[in-house]
Order: C-alpha cells, then structure tokens, then sequence
C-alpha cells in the first residue's frame, strides 16, 4: 500500500484532477441500463411468487417498485447534477454528512454494493450458457467459478485498457441485451403458450400478506438497484449537469416498462401455485430460473435451451457495466485520503483507474468462491438499502444546509418525491430484520466493519502528512 506504484502498471497520480470527460449521453444510459437488467429481473420473480402465491400481487409490487426507483432517480439526478463528479454516492456522502458516512457509504460499494453483483452475475451467467449442455451438476460446480473468473479478470482488462474499448462494449452489449429481452416478450405475449387466466389469483388480504410483500420488495428492490449507476461515471460524462439527469430517468424509465412486460410474460407461462409447489418440494433455488422455466412452457425446450444462452449473455452485460463503475467508487475514496492512495491513480497510457479496476474484481473474485445466491441478494439488499436512505436523504440535508449550491436540475414535487423513496425503503428494511433478522444483521455487522479500517486509514492519513483540506480540496475539485 505505499505510494509508490510498480513501473510495470505505468500510473501516475491524479489527487486533484477527474478522469477526462470521455463518456455521453448514450453510454450513460447504456451504463444504468446494464446496471438494472441482469440477475434480479431473470431471478427474483420466482422468489417474490413463491412467497405471496399470487402473480398479480407480484406485477403490483413490480409497478410499485418502479414508481420507488423513479422517485429515487429523480432525486439523485437533483444532487449528480449538482455535484458532477466520479464516485456516486460516496461524493454525495462527502458534501452531506462528511468523511466517515462517506467512508461507509464507499464501504458498502465496495464490499457487496458492486463485488456481490459481480460474483453472483459471473457464477450465474455460466449456470445459463453451460445449461444447454447438461453437465453433470458435480462436474458443474468446479468449472462455473473457474469460468467466471476468467469472464471477471477479462472485463476487468478491457475497461482497464481505454474509454473508447468500454463505450463499444458497453453500447453492444447493452443493444442486443435490449433487443434479446424484447424479442423475448413480443413472442410470449403473441406466440407463446400463455394463460391470462393466472392473473386472477389474488388472495385476501391478512396482516401476514402485507408483511410478505414488504419482505419480497428487498427482492424486487434489489432487481431495481442500478438507477444510481450513472452517477459514478459523472466527471467523465460531458456535459454532466445536462446529460446525466437525463441518462438516469431515461434508463429508468426504460427499464421500468421492460421488467413489468417481462414479468407479464412470467405470470402468463407459469400459475403461482405451480411456482409455489416447487419452492415447497425441490430445494431453495428451485424456482430461481425463472426466464428459463416460463421459456419452457411457452416455447418448448428447443427454445429454452437457446433463451437459456441469451440470458447468460445478459449477465455477462450486468457484470461488465459494474465493472466499469465500482472502480469509480474506490477511486473517489482513495482521492479523498480514505483509501490506500494507490487505488486513487490513473494509468498514463489510458487514463482509467486500474488499479482500483483491480482491487474490485479482486473482491468480487473472493465473493464468487465463497457466495450463495439468495443469502447475498438479502445480504447485500438490506445494507444498499440502508445506504440509498441515506443518499436519497441527502437532498433535504443539501437544500437545508447549501441552499445557494447549484442546482441545474431539481427534483419535481419536493418534498414528496424523494419521501415517497424513504418510507416503502425504510419498511423493506424492517421486514428483512423481522423475518431474517441473521442475515440483517450481518449486513450491518459487514458495514460496520469499515469502522476500524477508516481508523487505521484516517492514522496512515495523519502519518503521511494528509490533512482535513485534502478532502475539502477534492469535494470542490
């Protein structure tokens, strides 16, 4: 962790300066986008109906989870516009409640915010290409986390190589990602085998329903988790103040209208009490493909296996787009003086961070040997929804406390918008705490862990002659 970097990674220093304005309008949707679509929508629908034995209460929660994550996007879009700079959250943390929640803040990317999505959509998109082949589930288990370290280690080289490598890749990916989903819909809604008939299962009302759907929104939160993504890119976006509110309620938006017609094809292909009948008699992740099993009851198993594969290539598209911006965390925290100094420099030849590009997929490599699906999305939910509370948040506190800062654009319907947010988030969170209170809790536990690593860094800070201005210099840089 000192200083001073090999000669074999060609990096130089850059306390003070962004990484160059290279990214647009485009790409930046793209980024939210891919950040959004992945292993939520094509996984978390079998979960939410198993637990409420009701499709159409699971569409209601799909609609009302978007009504959340756009109030959520709007406000970010207030406080990313008025502080267009890398590092997402944590630089809101920074300007709103100062170095130790913008610690914590970063800490949460860093930990589970960006390596757990990146483990579970590398684990997760060999499961689907490799399914057509039907390999035998023990020689499955070795070769899917070996196969998915080297897809991570290779996304991690191309977004280390240069923005214009990243922008055609992401922009591709992100193409066909769009067009294999709504190919996907289109032929469910007109030549699937579909049934409008699974709708009308709505059970009563009880207080044991209501608390069920507040649990399964930390499912359908977790699939909506992304729109923020934009915001780590936003001092290499040109024309941030303008284009980056646009790029998230664009995404969105986007996204909203594709995961409500994916999962209207889901109900159609699959009654809740088949979904419910095999979470109750297989194991846990039985029910965990579920773009797969609609595909087969619609289409037949020849088109399965091939939606099977379009689906692992979407994965791939996730993993790729939180490669590309967790890196951003780490570098805003390292610029900051509240992470080794290493992971705050840009490579001379290609400007990107690389090393923090590194120290990401490191992570998520970890996480990838040693993660189960279901247990991270409950992990990993509850402490990024403790974080989006508190950066939704920090638009009250900003108007209060900088009612003069710049504001390009301002959230519409303030105050209400960004409340509508809190509250149903804040309930999320208190239900997973009531019926896993375990995995809750660990989750926090994991967050405050970052306690003694500020210390030790705040020590090292103070040793080697950084001072409280290096991080006032930064917020204003």
């Amino acid at each position: 962790m000192a200083d001073v970097e090999p000669a074999s990674l060609d990096v130089v220093p850059s306390p003070t300066v962004e990484p160059p304005a290279g990214f647009g309008l485009a790409t930046a949707t793209f980024v939210i986008v891919s950040s959004m679509i992945g292993v939520g929508i094509l996984t978390t629908s079998g979960y939410t109906v198993a637990k409420l034995g009701s499709n159409q209460l699971m569409l209601v929660l799909w609609v009302f989870g978007g009504a959340v994550a756009l109030c959520g996007a709007l406000t970010l879009a207030e406080l990313s516009a008025a502080l267009p700079r890398s590092g997402g959250e944590y630089v809101i943390f920074l300007e709103a409640y100062g170095r130790l929640p913008a610690f914590l803040a970063g800490w949460v990317s860093f930990q589970f915010g960006f390596s757990a999505p990146i483990a579970v959509a590398a684990s997760a998109s060999w499961t689907y290409l490799l399914g057509p082949l039907d390999i035998a589930p023990e020689l499955l288990a070795p070769i899917r986390p070996l196969l998915g370290t080297l897809t991570i280690v290779i996304f991690a080289l191309i977004h280390s190589s240069g923005r214009g490598r990243s922008m055609q890749l992401q922009g591709a990916v992100t193409v066909l990602e769009l067009l294999f989903l709504m190919a996907f819909v289109v032929a469910g809604l007109i030549l699937g085998r579909g049934h409008f008939a699974n709708l009308a299962d709505r059970p009563p009302l009880s207080g044991s329903l209501v608390l069920g759907m507040v649990f399964a929104m930390v499912y359908i939160s977790y699939a909506y988790t992304g729109w923020n993504a934009a915001s780590y890119l936003a001092g290499e976006i040109g024309d941030a103040t303008r284009r980056l509110p646009r790029a998230i309620l664009a995404g969105t938006l986007l996204v909203t209208t594709l995961y409500l017609a994916l999962n209207l094809v889901f109900a159609l292909a699959l009654p809740a009490g088949e979904i419910q009948a095999l979470a109750d008699q297989g194991p846990a992740d039985v029910v965990e493909p579920i773009a797969e099993l609609a595909a087969t009851r619609l289409f037949g198993p020849v088109w399965s296996n091939r939606v099977s594969v379009g689906v692992g290539l979407i994965l791939l598209s996730t993993l790729s787009a939180y490669l590309l911006t967790g890196p951003r965390v780490t570098f805003a925290m390292a610029r900051a003086g509240q992470f080794p100094a290493v992971a705050g420099r840009l490579s001379s030849r290609t400007g990107t961070p690389v090393v923090a590009t590194a120290l990401q997929a490191g992570w998520g490599l970890v996480l990838l040997w040693t993660g189960s699906f279901q247990a991270i999305v409950l992990y990993s939910g509850v402490g990024l929804a403790i974080a989006s509370l508190l950066s939704v948040g920090a638009v009250y506190v900003l108007r209060v406390r900088q009612p003069d800062l710049p504001r390009p654009f301002r959230v519409p319907g303030y105050p209400w918008v960004p409340a509508f947010y809190l509250v149903p988030t804040t309930a999320l969170v208190v239900a997973v705490f009531y019926e896993t209170p375990w995995i809750a809790s660990f989750s926090v536990l994991s967050i405050l862990t970052g306690l003694p690593v500020y210390a030790v860094m705040n020590g090292w800070a103070g040793r080697s002659g950084r001072k409280d201005q290096d991080v006032v210099n930064f917020t204003k840089s």
